[in-house]
Parts: structure tokens; C-alpha cells; sequence
């Protein structure tokens, strides 16, 4: 990046600062008539001093701009009374009114875009220079201060990259033309006008330095609190577990003071400088007061020309403060720039070729892997990998065994090519690695670390996340979206963005060795079903949801799943009572009111269960069915119910959870409410009360809850409501509600809740385990296991992550490495999150996978390192020996030691 911010804005926006600037100095010339005509009108067109009418305009209406005479109307000759002189100078006024508007309009718009242009131009640099940074670096600054570098930080550089060459050019041209007037009119009242202002040009600058240093240190001290914000964030589990909050907050709180000090200071800095641009541009008016009134009474000056140099004057003060304003914001938009310039140029950074060069003939890599010397040191300087020489042909596998500290997993970072070598050579199939572009280690190596990420987005989102180097298949635009495409194009050039398309294809199928979509999603369940993570995803397919309309064929296999499931149940009695299914015509004694009375599954939040007893729909349908009164009554009854029954009772109370629509926090509310409540009138309740009794019955599970107040003429009751609530559905609400039939998929429902069509019954032993069984039992004997884990697949992980437990974040990990099926794996303790049964079973499977290929594994515990081909030894980040597990065991006492300690 260039040194200076004036030379990054010249470097990319040349063209548009000398146009800008070219724009600014034409209109100057209409700018100083706007000054000369006003004086004009009054002088000649009103009082008359020094013509005689009728006039002749050819002659008369022209005007001298430094020594040119400009005849407005031309060669023509055109003779004209007072009045119509009058009206024409006015006309004159306004058009040159149009036209200085116009020209501040064009020029604004310009330096916008050319200024949002060159921040995105930049914010995409910085951006990319994070790709490129050594990982060391990540240790020393942290998310917390780079996020507001790219973001918040250089979002004032826009507006002054856009200013940076055609304000000045502009504002300094407005404040000489007017200037040029007021001298033009009399000197000696200019001169007095402007006499102080180079005490404002010696003085403001040397007060703005006072602020650019405290601006620097608020920058340093906002980039520290952001740090401590991402790291509270991260680190909330800790917080609460060892009772440190306030101790958080006291720091947070000092630091909060610190800023508050140095924002205080800059408020002071600045209007002290505000109040002396002011008190000083306020002298202007006086001279001319004073001293042009003077002259005009002693008759050395016309009035008009008064007027308008009392006009002129006016307009001088914005120019000037522009141009002060202008000082300042370079100055700020220079520690700014300067600032994070400095923190995105660490050494070592890979150059951008290192992205963006594609190389020709991907070919697998063949040969050996060679270290020359290869030497990594830390920023104390001691050397972490210290001196290794080592040739590892790439058809075999290899483990590194080594105790904490003793510089494995930098090796393995080093091999990988995710860290540069402080000194050393690394060879990888006869080329030398450093020069070899991420296009060829990010696919033909993959790395996989103890605490792997992953990224927001579904699972297949980041399974697949390998496979995406560059668009393999660009989008068939049409019409409006291939004008939008052409636009997104033309402003990526224009602000030096990649204008590779978001929505093409990336994933390159070839790589993962299939030809289509299908097949890559049989092959990323192949991968997971390796790391033993298979049923995980297919549990996270019965929870999830499809279209039907898109899914046909899946939706009419998992009818099929559900007619098979009713025909299991049917032949084995004791599993008849684990399921109540779904009836048009029936009461279902395991789902609430709420649940019975729609008969569906809500869509959206209209008819959330929770806000049933607010919604006027649902109220009417009470009404028209005779259920308000009764409902208040149940209402009532549950209420008193549960008041009785929790009144002694701690919050950790089992029946807390068994009536789960009442908790031990809203039972103060419903006490309170039982207390303004008349039994013998519930109609006449308020609406809020009303409200919250009336919400009680919706979620009443008969056989849950057992309190006997669902009787069968409530049931009969909610029956006839359902069928009147299906039937007056109102238009704009008849997508609310996606209600069941055993003949249709039901679209709002998951996979899981479509076979099962009913409710788990309550009260059955293990009823959940044994009905979950039995769907998968029918879901394999239509071959669907499969088809319901592709729909797995979609399951959204959360941040970072953070819906997967760490040790299926660690197994998605090692998917996505295997899917692309690299030549060489590195993996550095990559299975420490899992339990010794799986670490076993995933070994096993990417030994046999590897036969023949290139696995290299530093692994936790030495004796893992069995049935590697070859062991190396690491100790104290030297190479101490390699050789066979068996070899080594019987002859390095290194190895012994760490084959002890286990």
C-alpha cells in the first residue's frame, strides 16, 4: 500500500481528482458574475448610475473578469427600456443561481462515488491483506481490533478520498473568486475584511496538532476496547463460572473513563478552535459596516456595490470554513490512514499473487517432501522447530510423536505450508514450496488442526467449503439481473474488487472425484460416514424441514415411511399405545387445546401457541362456538390449580417441569391475578387479565397433565371449533396454518413429525427411544437412511459453529479435508476433542484410506503411532530420530518415557 494517504488517492483515482478538479475551475467564471450581477441590478437596473435608458444590451450587459470583456448576449444588437433591463438582469440572477447549483450538484455527486469507490477499493484490500497475514500475527491482534480497521475506522476516508484533491480546488477557487470581487469593489475594505485570516492559517494548525495526537491515542484506546469486548464475549462462560463480572465491568468501566478523558479534551481542543474561526470571521461584517458605510456616506462607494460586497463577504465565511474543516479532516483521515496502514503490513506477509495466481496443470503432487534446515522462531526469537532435515516419500504415512512443547504441530503447520520458515528450505514434488501458489498446497494438501472452525452456514456449506476455489460455472443472466450482473462488474473493476460471481457454481466436482450435485452429496455423506459422523447428520435429517413442492419424490417416500410405520405398529399390540395419531375427526388426548383446536402446524408467527388468546381470529372462533365462558372457567381452574400445588414448592421442583407452561417466576403473577379475579363473574375481567387467564387452556395436555378438566364436552367443543376454524379461515390468513392430512406431506412439519403424523404418548415407558427406533427401522427398509441425511446436510450450524458440539465441529473438520482428497493430509492432533472409541475408529479408517498415500499425523498420545509406516520423534523442536514404531520402541528412551506416561 502507498505511504501516504495522498498517494494511494492519486494512485487510484487520478482520472477522477483532475476531473473533478477541471469541473471545480470552470465554474469559477459563473460563480464571480453571481457576485457581479446583484451589484448591477442595483446600481444600474434600480438606481440608474451610469446609464442612460434605453440602453443598448449588446453594449452595455458586459462584463470584465480579470482585464477579459465577456458580452453575454453575444454579437447582437438589442435596445431595452429600465423594466424590461430589470427583469432581465433578474432572470440573468437566477439562471447563474441554476447554474452555480448545478455545477456543486454535479461535482458532489462525483466525489461520492469516487470516494465510496476508493473505500471499497481499500476496505477490500485491507480484507485480503487478512488472508495473507502469518498466522503469528493473530496472536498479537486479535478480531476485536481488526474488525473496526476495516469497518468503522476508515469509513471517514471515503468521504475525505472524494475530497481529498477537488475541495480544495474547488473551496480555495470559491474563496479567491470572491476575494478577486471584494478588491475588485474597494481594497482598503477587503483588506480589513480579511486581515486576521493569517492569524487563523498560523494559528488553527498548530491547535489541530493537539487534537491529531489525541486522536491518535482515541483510536489506540477504542481499538483496546474493542479487543476486550471480543474477548468478554469469548471468554462469558469463564465470567460466570468463577463469579468475575464485576470485576469485568470494573475494567470495562475504567477503560470507558480513559476514552471519555481523551474524547473530553478533543470536545475542548476543537471548539476553542471553533470560537476563534467564529469570533474572527465575525469581524468581516463590522469593517464593512464601519468602514464601507463610511465610504458610501463620504460618496467614494455606491451602496449597490456595498450590497454586494456584504453579500459576497457572507458567502466567504463557507469556502473558508470548508477549507478549515478540510485541514482538519486530513489530518484525521491521515492518523487514520497511517494507523492502519502500520498494523496491515506485518512481516512475512505473503504477496497477493500468493491468492490469486491460478497455475497451469493442477496435477497430483508426486515425489517427496523435503526439509532443508528448517527452522521456526517465535517472536522472542527462540527457535520453536530448530534446524529439521527430513525426506518423507508421499506414499507413506507418517506419525509425529513428541510431548507438549516439543514443536510437532509447528512441523506439521511448516509441512502444510500454513507457516513460513524462518530459515530452511521446504521442497514439495520438486518445487520449491515457497514459491508454490495456495492454488496448489490449499488443494492438493489438507490440514486439519485439534480445534478446527467452522464457519456459519448449513453443513454441507462448509463441507463443501474445499471445493470452492474459483466459479466453474457461471449464472445464464437475463434481462433486469443481467444489467445488475454487468453493473456489479463495472463498479468491481472501477474499485479494484474481484468480480468473480457470488452465485455461480464453485464447487469443483472434479476434485472430490464426481461429476454433478448428487453425486457430491454422496460423496460428502461417504466422507462424514468415514469420521463416524453419519447418524449425527442423519438425526439432524429427521429434524429437518423440506419443500415438497421442490422434493416430491422424497415427500411422497416419507408418506410411505409414514403408511409403513402405521403397518409396524399394527402388527405388534404393544407397540399400539406408544403413538396417537392424528384425526380429522378426533380428540388427540397427547396434544394440547391449542394443537387440537388448529389441527396443524402454525406457519410463521400468527399463530404462535404462545399468543393464541390474543389473536382475534382464534378469539372470535371461541365466541362462535360458545367456548369464552368456558374457557375463562378452565382458565380459572388450572390457575387456582397450580397456585395450590406450587405454593410451597422450590423453583428446581419437578412438577415445574411436568407443568412446563408455568414457571416458578410467573407464579407470582398468577396469585396476583387469582386475587382480582370475581369466580362468579369471569366475563367482566379486564383485557389483560382476560388475556393471561384465557391462555392458560391452550396449553393443557390432557394426558400430560392430568387435572382432569378436559372433559369429553370440552372435547366435543374444541372439535367443532377446529372444523370452524378450518372453514372461516380468513384469505389473508389461510397460509398461517399448514394443517394435517394423512394424505399429504405437511410442509411446516420436520421429516421426523411427518412419518410419525401424531403425538408420542405420554405416560409409556421409554416411549420416545422405542418410536424412534422403529423409524428407523421403516426409514431402512425403504432405503431412505441416505435421502434423509442429504436433508441433514442443510442443518444450520450456528456461529462459528456453535450449534454442533465441539466434537462434531472436529468431525465436519476432517470431512471436509477428506472430501477433496488431497495428496498429502496433515493433521495435528486433529482427534483430541473425541472419545478413545472413536479416535480409534477414524485412525483405523484414514490408515486404510491413506495405503499408498501421503498421511502425516502428530498425534496426542505416542502409542497411536502403532501402525504408522514410519514414526518421527520430535523433542525440543529437533528431530531426534525416525524409524518404525517397533524399531524405536526397543531403542529410543524418548519414546519409552512418552509410551510410559500415558
Amino acid at each position: 500500500m502507498e505511504k501516504t494517504i495522498f498517494g494511494y488517492v492519486w494512485r487510484f483515482s487520478r482520472q477522477q481528482q483532475i476531473t473533478m478538479t477541471v469541473m471545480s475551475a470552470v465554474s469559477l467564471p459563473f460563480l464571480y458574475l453571481f457576485y457581479e450581477v446583484p451589484k448591477t441590478i442595483i446600481n444600474e437596473a434600480i438606481q440608474g448610475i451610469g446609464v442612460e435608458f434605453p440602453l443598448n444590451l449588446s453594449e452595455k450587459l458586459t462584463f470584465s473578469i480579470l482585464g477579459l470583456d465577456i458580452p453575454l448576449l453575444g454579437p447582437f444588437d438589442v435596445v431595452i427600456g429600465q423594466t424590461p433591463y430589470l427583469l432581465l438582469l433578474c432572470l440573468l440572477f437566477l439562471a447563474l443561481v441554476g447554474v452555480n447549483q448545478g455545477f456543486k450538484f454535479v461535482i458532489n455527486i462525483y466525489k461520492g462515488l469516487t470516494g465510496e469507490r476508493m473505500l471499497r477499493r481499500l476496505r477490500f484490500e485491507l480484507y485480503s491483506r487478512v488472508l495473507r497475514f502469518p498466522l503469528p500475527t493473530f496472536k498479537k491482534m486479535s478480531q476485536g481490533e481488526i474488525i473496526p480497521m476495516i469497518t468503522a475506522e476508515v469509513e471517514p476516508l471515503g468521504g475525505f478520498i472524494g475530497n481529498a484533491f477537488s475541495l480544495p480546488a474547488f473551496q480555495g477557487g470559491y474563496l479567491v473568486t470572491i476575494l478577486t470581487f471584494l478588491f475588485m469593489q474597494d481594497w482598503r475594505m477587503a483588506t480589513a475584511a480579511v486581515a486576521l485570516y493569517p492569524l487563523q492559517l498560523w494559528l488553527i494548525p498548530k491547535l489541530q496538532m493537539r487534537v491529531n495526537l489525541l486522536g491518535k491515542e482515541r483510536v489506540a484506546r477504542v481499538r483496546r476496547l474493542s479487543n476486550k469486548i471480543g474477548e468478554t464475549v469469548q471468554g462469558v462462560q469463564e465470567t460466570h463460572a468463577h463469579d468475575t463480572s464485576n470485576f469485568v465491568l470494573a475494567d470495562f468501566s475504567n477503560q470507558l473513563f480513559f476514552i471519555y478523558r481523551v474524547r473530553e479534551r478533543i470536545y475542548r481542543q476543537k471548539f476553542v478552535i471553533k470560537f476563534l474561526n467564529n469570533s474572527i470571521q465575525q469581524l468581516g461584517p463590522f469593517c464593512f459596516y464601519a468602514i464601507g458605510g463610511y465610504f458610501v456616506i463620504q460618496g467614494h462607494l455606491e451602496i449597490g456595490t456595498l450590497v454586494a460586497a456584504i453579500a459576497a463577504h457572507k458567502d466567504l465565511a463557507a469556502p473558508w470554513k470548508e477549507l478549515l474543516a478540510y485541514y482538519q479532516m486530513q489530518a484525521d483521515a491521515t492518523i487514520k490512514y497511517d494507523t492502519v496502514v502500520s498494523q496491515f503490513g506485518p512481516a512475512g506477509m505473503r504477496g497477493p499473487e500468493y491468492q490469486l495466481l491460478e497455475p497451469d496443470g493442477l496435477g497430483p503432487l508426486q515425489g517427496e517432501l523435503a526439509a532443508t534446515n528448517l527452522t521456526l522462531t517465535d517472536d522472542q526469537d527462540v527457535a520453536v522447530v530448530d534446524g529439521v532435515s527430513l525426506r518423507l516419500p508421499l506414499d507413506k504415512r507418517y506419525a509425529i510423536v513428541g510431548a507438549g512443547g516439543s514443536g510437532k504441530d509447528e512441523l506439521a503447520l511448516l509441512l502444510a505450508r500454513l507457516l513460513d520458515p524462518s530459515n530452511g528450505n521446504l521442497n514439495l514434488g520438486g518445487g520449491d514450496a515457497a514459491n508454490l501458489a495456495e492454488a496448489v498446497t490449499g488443494r492438493r494438501i489438507s490440514h486439519v488442526s485439534a480445534s478446527a472452525f467452522v464457519f456459519a452456514g448449513t453443513i454441507a456449506d462448509n463441507l463443501f467449503l474445499g471445493l470452492k476455489h474459483r466459479p466453474v460455472g457461471a449464472v445464464a443472466y437475463t434481462g433486469e439481473a443481467a444489467e445488475q450482473r454487468a453493473t456489479y462488474v463495472e463498479e468491481a473493476k472501477r474499485s479494484g474488487n474481484i468480480d468473480f460471481d457470488v452465485d455461480a457454481d464453485w464447487i469443483d466436482y472434479a476434485a472430490a472425484g464426481v461429476d454433478d450435485p448428487a453425486e457430491l452429496r454422496l460423496a460428502g455423506l461417504a466422507a462424514l460416514k468415514s469420521i463416524g459422523m453419519d447418524e449425527e447428520v442423519y438425526q439432524f435429517g429427521l429434524r429437518g424441514t423440506i419443500n415438497p413442492g421442490e422434493r416430491v419424490d422424497l415427500a411422497a417416500d416419507i408418506l410411505r415411511a409414514r403408511t409403513g410405520l402405521r403397518e409396524h405398529m399394527a402388527a405388534d399390540p404393544a407397540l399400539l399405545d406408544l403413538v396417537e395419531g392424528f384425526e380429522a375427526e378426533a380428540y388427540n388426548m397427547n396434544a394440547s387445546i391449542g394443537e387440537n383446536l388448529m389441527f396443524g402446524n402454525p406457519v410463521g408467527d400468527a399463530f404462535d401457541v404462545e399468543h393464541l388468546a390474543e389473536h382475534e381470529y382464534v378469539l372470535d372462533v371461541l365466541e362462535q362456538v360458545g367456548l369464552t365462558e368456558q374457557f375463562l372457567s378452565v382458565g380459572y381452574q388450572v390457575a387456582s390449580t397450580m397456585v395450590e400445588l406450587f405454593a410451597d414448592l422450590p423453583p428446581d421442583h419437578e412438577l415445574f417441569q411436568q407443568f412446563s407452561f408455568i414457571s416458578a417466576d410467573e407464579l407470582p403473577d398468577i396469585q396476583a391475578l387469582l386475587q382480582r379475579c370475581d369466580r362468579a363473574n369471569l366475563a367482566a375481567l379486564p383485557g389483560e387479565d382476560r388475556t393471561q387467564l384465557m391462555s392458560l387452556p391452550f396449553k393443557l395436555i390432557p394426558a400430560r397433565h392430568r387435572l382432569g378438566l378436559v372433559d369429553n364436552e370440552l372435547q366435543s367443543k374444541v372439535l367443532e371449533a377446529r372444523r370452524y376454524f378450518a372453514e372461516h379461515l380468513p384469505a389473508g390468513l389461510e397460509h398461517s396454518v399448514e394443517f394435517f392430512d394423512a394424505e399429504k406431506y405437511n410442509a411446516a412439519a420436520n421429516i421426523q413429525d411427518n412419518i410419525l403424523f401424531g403425538k408420542v404418548a405420554y405416560g409409556q415407558a421409554q416411549a420416545a427411544e422405542r418410536v424412534g427406533a422403529l423409524i428407523g427401522d421403516v426409514v431402512d427398509e425403504l432405503n431412505l437412511h441416505d435421502t434423509v441425511a442429504e436433508v441433514g446436510l442443510n442443518f444450520t450450524v450456528g456461529i462459528a459453529g456453535s450449534r454442533l458440539s465441539t466434537a462434531q465441529r472436529q468431525k465436519l473438520a476432517l470431512a471436509r479435508a477428506l472430501l477433496k482428497r488431497p495428496d498429502v493430509l496433515i493433521l495435528s492432533e486433529a482427534t483430541t476433542s473425541l472419545d478413545s472409541a472413536t479416535q480409534g475408529r477414524i485412525m483405523d479408517s484414514l490408515l486404510a484410506d491413506f495405503e499408498g498415500r501421503c498421511l502425516i499425523w502428530s498425534v496426542q498420545r505416542a502409542s497411536m503411532a502403532e501402525n504408522f509406516d514410519e514414526v518421527l520423534i520430535m523433542r525440543q523442536g529437533r528431530l531426534m530420530e525416525r524409524g518404525s514404531f517397533d524399531a524405536l520402541r526397543k531403542s529410543n528412551e524418548h519414546l519409552k518415557e512418552l509410551l510410559e506416561s500415558e
